[in-house]
């Protein structure tokens, strides 16, 4: 039966009636409100994560979803998945990949697999409140994971402005006759170095980059 917000399932799992305005908006408060606890914002914000308070939010998750659909979801909703027991229940199918048992779980961290029972500082050695590492999970026996990239992607889009400046200063040095080029900013052979540490604007006597 076609309910009143009615609107065709393209998978043909679901009958298409989802619940009302009001309480969608409560389930994408609190999908929202999850995915931006755990983000990696946190890091920044310097904000360790609990495992009391994810769980708070995931109950908030299911208090929603019970407030939204009372009859409940059927076995096979993704959703209902998800929130029973992600790890077993959603193996099988398109999401199984976002999930990695706890069990099963190796943490990497500079190419190297942490041990379970040892301590940070016994692979990174002795560290301080301003070490900063990027670590992934991987399913144990799969090797290492992708290395993070050595150049950013802003000191990419960087380069890359700066290449292009260049080039296009080169293509009307070649209509020009005259020297005077070689007092323009972008002939200087360390411009590249100063412009990407911020420093083209420093100028004092004596100070040579």
């Amino acid at each position: 039966e076609k309910g009143p917000n009615y609107v065709a399932d393209p998978s043909g799992l679901r009958t298409g009636n989802p619940p009302d305005a009001e309480m969608a908006e409560v389930l994408k408060r609190e999908v929202k409100s999850l995915e931006a606890y755990v983000g990696k914002h946190q890091v920044e914000r310097k904000l360790a994560l609990t495992m009391d308070c994810i769980e708070e939010q995931i109950n908030n998750i299911r208090a929603a979803v019970t407030m939204a659909y009372p009859m409940g979801l059927p076995e096979w909703e993704l959703s209902r998945m998800a929130l029973d027991d992600p790890v077993e229940k959603l193996k099988g199918t398109y999401l199984c990949g976002s999930f990695i048992d706890a069990n099963d779980a190796s943490l990497w961290a500079c190419n190297k697999e942490f041990i379970r029972g040892k301590l940070v500082s016994d692979r990174l050695g002795s560290c301080n409140e301003k070490t900063k590492i990027i670590a992934k999970l991987t399913t144990r026996g799969t090797g290492a994971p992708a290395r993070e990239p050595i150049v950013s992607e802003a000191e990419r889009n960087a380069m890359s402005a700066f290449y292009f400046k260049r080039q296009e200063d080169l293509k009307r040095l070649s209509q020009a006759e005259e020297d005077d080029y070689l007092n323009s900013e972008w002939a200087d052979p360390k411009g590249m170095k100063r412009n990407l540490q911020g420093l083209n604007h420093v100028k004092a006597p004596g100070l040579r980059f």
